[in-house]
C-alpha cells in the first residue's frame, strides 16, 4: 500500500527522531561512565569494551542529531553515516586490543556485579529505543536514522554478550569468558561499520537479517527495498514524500 507522507507528518516524524535521540544519548552517558569505571575496577575487557560501545552510541546518536538539526536534513546524510562507521571502527580496535591482554594473561578481570546491572538495565532498556527509531527512520526515508536504531540494536546483542561473560566469570571463574564477549563486541563493531560506511543501513535485506522484520515493501524505491544503494542517492531523491508499504 502506497501512502504519502505530508509535510505535517514528516514534521511529526523529525520531532520524534529527535526526542527517540535525546532518550538514546542521556541513557548512554550515564550506561558509559558506569560500565567504563566498573570495568577498570574489574579490569574487564568486555565490561571497557561495553562502557566505549554506549560513547559510540552516543556519537552516533549525535550525528543524527546533528543531520536532523536542518530542515533539508538528506544533505547530512552520507556525513552522519560516516561519523557512525569512524566510531564503530574505532570501538572495534581498541577492544580486540584489550581482550587480546587478557586472554595472554596481561589482566586478569574480576567480578563485577555492577557490571551485570547495567548489562541487564540495557537488555530492557535499548530494543525498545531501537524499535521506535527504528519504525519511525524507515518511515522518513533516512538511513542515518536506521544505522543509528541498528546501532541500538547491536547494544542490546552486546548486553547479551556481556551479561553471559561476566556470570561466567563471576561464577565459574572463566576469565576467558569476558575476553570472548569483547571479542564479539568488535566483530559486531566492524560488520555495523563496513554496513554504515557503504550506506547499506537503510536497505532493507541488513535489518530483515538482524530483525527478522519484513520493512518497506521495494516498489522501485532505491535504498528501502531489496537491497538497493543508499549513498549518492538520499531516500527522498528517489523518491519524495512517499513511503512505500508498511511495516510489518
Amino acid at each position: 500500500m502506497t501512502a504519502l507522507l505530508t509535510p505535517a507528518r514528516t514534521n511529526v516524524l523529525r520531532r520524534r527522531i529527535r526526542i527517540v535521540v535525546a532518550v538514546t544519548i542521556t541513557w548512554n552517558v550515564v550506561e558509559a561512565i558506569v560500565a567504563l569505571l566498573a570495568g577498570a575496577a574489574a579490569s574487564s575487557a568486555a565490561l571497557i569494551g561495553f562502557g566505549l560501545d554506549s560513547i559510540v552510541e552516543v556519537l552516533s546518536a549525535a550525528a543524527v542529531a546533528w543531520q536532523f538539526a536542518i530542515p533539508d536534513h538528506e544533505r547530512r546524510e552520507k556525513v552522519a553515516l560516516r561519523v557512525i562507521a569512524v566510531s564503530f571502527f574505532a570501538l572495534a580496535a581498541y577492544v580486540s586490543v584489550d581482550a587480546v591482554l587478557s586472554l595472554t594473561g596481561l589482566r586478569e578481570p574480576g567480578h563485577s556485579p555492577v557490571g551485570i546491572a547495567v548489562a541487564g538495565l540495557s537488555l530492557i532498556v535499548m530494543p525498545f529505543l531501537s524499535w521506535f527509531e527504528r519504525r519511525t527512520g524507515r518511515e522518513l526515508g533516512s538511513a542515518s536514522a536506521v544505522a543509528d536504531s541498528k546501532q541500538t540494536l547491536i547494544c542490546s546483542y552486546l548486553s547479551a554478550a556481556l551479561l553471559v561473560g561476566l556470570v561466567l566469570n563471576g561464577l565459574l571463574g572463566w576469565a576467558w569468558a569476558d575476553s570472548a564477549a569483547a571479542l564479539v563486541i568488535a566483530v559486531f563493531a566492524v560488520r555495523e561499520g563496513v554496513e554504515a560506511w557503504k550506506g547499506d543501513a537503510c536497505c532493507a535485506a541488513p535489518v530483515v537479517e538482524l530483525t527478522g522484520e519484513r520493512g518497506l515493501a521495494g516498489h522501485g524505491r532505491p535504498g528501502l527495498s531489496d537491497g538497493g544503494p543508499c549513498v549518492g542517492a538520499s531516500a527522498s531523491e528517489a523518491a519524495p514524500h512517499r513511503v512505500e508499504g508498511r511495516l510489518r
